[in-house]
């Protein structure tokens, strides 16, 4: 997705292996399209990306800048954009197929169909509407943390406490305590009855704490 985007800065590069001019082995490229690496990729896409969507008649929201919609008569569509992850949903198959035709003549994409994976969320259809899961997320974060073979719990926070204090020895590995803090906000979105409990954890992410034992 990152080579659609064009880049408003002047960037250069060594030129690539086994493309070397022969005559001017020394001189540099000066690239027109943002290349995946670069800093300015993700933001040049989805520049790319987002001007495309307004000029088929698709604005972007207030709340959020990666939710587009558009209104087309009696029709509208919706279009959430994650990097080059794209969930579109409209009032009718007809308004639904336009705007699929549109994307696929501009950039190469490909449908995937009826959505049931997104951002580690599990969708599933049912006679009353979705369901949202995050079992297998959940199950990655147990992994991450060494906690898969532990018992589950009824109760979402350990009521005795066992949270770190400032007395406690600075952990090893701070950066991992963070990510699986983080990971587990993100798991509060279908699961909020844990978010007490994430909200605990996330007051040590600045000095994380090792419990002292006893």
């Amino acid at each position: 997705a990152f080579l659609h985007g064009t880049l408003e800065e002047e960037v250069y590069c060594l030129q690539p292996a086994g493309f070397v001019d022969a005559d001017r082995p020394h001189h540099v490229c000066r690239l027109s399209k943002s290349l995946y690496g670069f800093k300015q990729a993700p933001r040049a896409w989805f520049l790319r990306f987002a001007g495309f969507l307004q000029s088929i008649g698709f604005s972007a929201t207030r709340s959020v800048s990666s939710l587009f919609t558009r209104r087309h008569g009696p029709d509208i569509a919706f279009l959430l954009l994650y990097i080059d992850d794209i969930v579109l949903t409209a009032s009718s198959p007809a308004a639904l197929r336009r705007v699929v035709t549109q994307l696929t003549g501009e950039f190469a994409m490909k449908d995937l169909g009826p959505l049931h994976f997104f951002l580690g969320i599990r969708v599933t259809r049912t006679a009353a509407g979705f369901f949202l899961c995050q079992e297998q997320y959940a199950a990655d974060i147990l992994d991450r943390a060494g906690m898969d073979t532990c018992r589950p719990s009824p109760t979402p926070i350990d009521t005795k406490g066992k949270l770190p204090t400032a007395d406690g020895p600075r952990v090893a590995d701070p950066s991992a305590y963070r990510s699986i803090a983080g990971a587990l906000q993100y798991l509060t979105i279908t699961r909020p009855e844990i978010a007490y409990a994430v909200q605990q954890i996330c007051l040590h992410m600045h000095d994380p704490r090792s419990v002292i034992s006893g």
